[in-house]
């Protein structure tokens, strides 16, 4: 890096870093990839808005905040629009299990825009200030609230509100049985209609009778009047007889108007059925469009495929009739929430094996073609010496992708079965390894006694950790609870790797490396995937950690959000963006790089991404251009005159340094996944590894050979063997909990709560709420000093353990 600190003044631009990506869950003109694909939400009123005031008892709140009293609740929030206002504020208010809004407090006197009833809703925490709120399909709202604080309060009050709803629809309707709320609506619809009917001839009867008995009475006022009464008894027969005419006008006016409201009840029920049943109508067209511009878009690859076939089948080529496409596992069923362990897309989805050619039968072919099982079921088990470079092309199977993701739409991914078909044959504990495929860097920046020069290297590791995913359109395999992956390269490269899955729900990997040049990396990533029918986003969670042994320099920072467009239709591509912060903890020094999305307007260079390195004073010292999938350049800035005489920043051209570009990819690199070197490598058998080893995995490794059909039925063998420990492992808890006993170890976090940390050790899970108290065995949950955050930190042993080849405190997960 001494080229940084020799670099002279120059003529040059200054330096503009590119547009700053959209915050997580911003508005403006369209969510950015971290923002869900909300559905539209009905503009009109439902069943219980409150309209006109308020709900009784509950104050209306000043400025952006809100309010509470009692069980309700009012206050601002933004909702998700559209893509061309996107997030609008909004007045809301949540009272007797309703939650209604307006587009003002005003509004609330005359017009309700829309209300949701949360006994039969559910709530989704997306980041620290976005919720979703759905009852099924019908209807969805994307909301964000101004805090985390504030999100989290009205997450509370909304859990509570719904909690009341539900049981007082248990209490209300002990038959226990559950209708669509389309249906529910249209029974209340008809039962009111029905009343409505039986009161109006109620009313009718009444008011015959009163004519009836009116005209009685008034006949006897009449026969009162023809008697020789005083004059000042006939003057009060006759106001008597006034007041009765009167009082049957008015019954019979109050009659006429009952049975007009009826009428016009019954005529608005009929146009409001025929409109849902006319947006029902439209849904189902949508959703058969939609599965029908699959098919021909699978009909237009097998065709293409067909064409290639024929080309490579030409006479004297030797081809072979034999290389149609193998059909995939049909679909799997959905288990129930409490008891799934599917392995679940949590990077990128869909096989792009369509676009690959199969040479004759896929099993033999030309000379360097050798038959999958002669060639790599027996390859040598320790490959240290010599890595591999080459693995099993990937098989040209076709999928039946429609009937996987038309039932993915607005789901967690995680919670859904996938077929190997879409996977990689690499486990993602192996695909985080691989962010350390540029190691050279933090061994660079080992070296550099400046803090600042240093930190540029560290923003240059970071970025490459993105550089694999360009062309990886497959997803890795999810880890079973318990596995691990170990990466030994002391002796080539100076480190050594572990990885271990630490939890399953919601899903997370520890990972740490140490390296004898200095330098000691660790982290827990969770993943985080929604699918929203055009394009996945995936969020990564957890702290990124680098400290260097000889300086003790401290550095943090988080994964941006990675973006996979066109699941269903057209070719895919990958874009990251977002923002990343690296801090250097000791000395304050921080460098801001800026994840570029691409736009199709945009006539900037694609994948871009930009960053500055300041000082605790905020001076700028260095500046970074590149992009993601290539390289990345540091300019060192030099004092300059700016306008009205300010300070300003020039970018020399003479001081440009090339502090990263990415390896080419190895020969026939489309063929084996897009596999880098390092990657064709990783799951190359070795010996001396413990039993968990990713390498060891049986599902993997059928796959990686070619036989994705053998490779389905044992993914689903392991993930019921790991569903069954599971129980195993609750009943224990339990049992443990109703003895007394404490339950050690994490407690991993309750589905649909919200919570960003799992609940502290040592506590016992709250009543009626099952929970895993796994333990992970090289890592143990602490919390981090620096960022006060819990995570799993390397507890130490592991190596100790493979020296000696003593695993017996492994767990038998394969």
């Amino acid at each position: 890096m001494s080229e940084l600190r020799a670099a002279g003044p120059g003529p040059g631009p200054a330096a503009a870093p590119g547009p700053s990506a959209p915050a997580a869950g911003g508005g403006g003109s369209g969510p950015n990839p971290a923002t869900p694909l909300p559905s539209p939400a009905p503009s009109g009123g439902g069943p219980g808005c409150p309209v006109g005031a308020g709900p009784g008892g509950v104050t209306a709140a000043s400025g952006s905040g809100s309010s509470t009293s009692g069980s309700a609740r009012e206050g601002w929030l933004f909702k998700w629009t559209n893509y061309i206002k996107g997030y609008q504020r909004r007045w809301f208010v949540l009272s007797n299990g309703l939650l209604s809004y307006y587009r003002s407090k005003a509004e609330m006197r005359h017009t309700c825009r829309g209300t949701i009833n949360l006994a039969t809703a559910n709530i989704t925490v997306e980041d620290s200030c976005n919720f979703i709120i759905s009852n099924g399909g019908a209807q969805t709202y994307h909301l964000k609230a101004s805090s985390e604080v504030e999100r989290q309060r009205w997450v509370t009050a909304l859990e509570l509100a719904k909690a009341k709803a539900v049981k007082m629809l248990a209490e209300s309707d002990e038959s226990g049985d559950e209708e669509s709320v389309s249906q529910t609506d249209k029974t209340e619809l008809q039962n009111t209609l029905r009343t409505l009917s039986s009161k109006v001839e109620d009313l009718s009867t009444c008011n015959d009778l009163i004519a009836k008995h009116g005209t009685a009475l008034q006949r006897s006022l009449s026969e009162l009047e023809t008697l020789k009464l005083p004059a000042e008894s006939n003057e009060k027969i006759k106001q008597v007889n006034e007041r009765a005419t009167l009082f049957r006008i008015t019954s019979n006016a109050m009659i006429n108007a009952c049975r007009d409201f009826l009428m016009l009840a019954q005529t608005h029920s009929k146009k409001w059925q025929k409109s849902l049943q006319y947006e029902r109508d439209q849904r189902i067209r949508l959703e058969e469009t939609l599965e029908q511009l699959a098919k021909q878009h699978n009909h237009l690859e097998r065709a293409f495929r067909g064409a290639t076939v024929l080309q490579a089948s030409a006479p004297g080529s030797g081809g072979s009739a034999k290389g149609e496409c193998c059909p995939g596992k049909g679909d799997l069923s959905d288990e129930d929430d409490d008891n799934e362990f599917f392995d679940a897309p949590e990077i990128i989805t869909m096989p792009e094996s369509m676009g690959h050619k199969r040479t004759g039968s896929n099993i033999s072919g030309t000379s360097s073609d050798l038959s999958l099982d002669d060639q790599y079921k027996h390859q040598p088990e320790d490959t240290k010496k010599e890595k591999r470079t080459r693995i099993p092309n990937k098989p040209n199977y076709s999928l039946n992708l429609w009937s996987i993701m038309k039932n993915c739409i607005g789901k967690e991914l995680s919670k859904i079965p996938m077929p190997v078909n879409f996977n990689e044959p690499l486990s993602m504990l192996q695909r985080l390894t691989e962010d350390l495929e540029y190691h050279e860097l933090l061994d660079r920046a080992a070296k550099c006694e400046s803090s600042l020069e240093q930190l540029c290297y560290v923003a240059a590791f970071t970025v490459s950790s993105y550089s694999t995913t360009v062309f990886r359109t497959s997803k890795p395999f999810n880890p079973l609870l318990g596995e691990t992956f170990e990466l030994d390269r002391l002796e080539e490269n100076g480190y050594r790797s572990l990885c271990e899955q630490v939890s399953h729900h919601p899903p997370a990997a520890a990972h740490h490396a140490h390296s004898k040049h200095g330098w000691t990396l660790r982290q827990e990533i969770k993943i985080t995937s929604k699918f929203r029918g055009k394009y996945l986003s995936i969020m990564p969670l957890g702290t990124i950690h680098c400290i260097f042994h000889a300086s003790g320099n401290h550095y943090t920072w988080k994964k941006v959000t990675t973006t996979v467009h066109n699941i269903i239709v057209g070719k895919l591509w990958i874009d990251q963006s977002g923002e990343i912060e690296i801090i250097n903890h000791k000395t304050g020094d921080k460098c801001n790089l800026k994840f570029v999305p691409y736009s199709y307007f945009s006539r900037d260079v694609a994948r871009k991404v930009t960053g500055e390195v300041t000082d605790p004073s905020g001076k700028v010292h260095f500046v970074l251009l590149g992009t993601w999938d290539e390289k990345m350049d540091c300019f060192k800035v030099l004092p300059g005159s700016g306008e009205n005489g300010a300070e300003g920043r020039q970018r020399a051209e003479e001081s440009q340094v090339l502090l990263w570009k990415r390896n080419p990819l190895p020969k026939n690199a489309e063929n084996m996944y897009y596999f880098s070197e390092l990657a064709l490598t990783l799951n190359a058998p070795e010996s001396g590894t413990a039993p968990t080893d990713s390498r060891l995995r049986p599902d993997q490794r059928l796959m990686e050979n070619g036989r994705w059909d053998e490779a389905n039925a044992e993914k689903q063998r392991l993930e019921e063997k790991q569903r069954i420990s599971r129980k195993k492992r609750e009943a224990e808890a339990m049992k443990a909990t109703e003895d007394g006993k404490e339950i050690l170890g994490p407690l991993l976090n309750p589905r649909g709560t919200g919570m960003s940390h799992s609940p502290p050790t040592n506590l016992p899970s709250p009543a009626g709420t099952p929970c895993d108290p796994y333990k992970a065995l090289w890592f143990e949950r602490k919390k981090d000093p620096v960022t006060k955050e819990l995570a799993h930190v390397y507890r130490g042993g592991y190596w100790e353990s493979k020296e000696k080849q003593d695993w017996s405190s492994c767990p038998d997960i394969f």
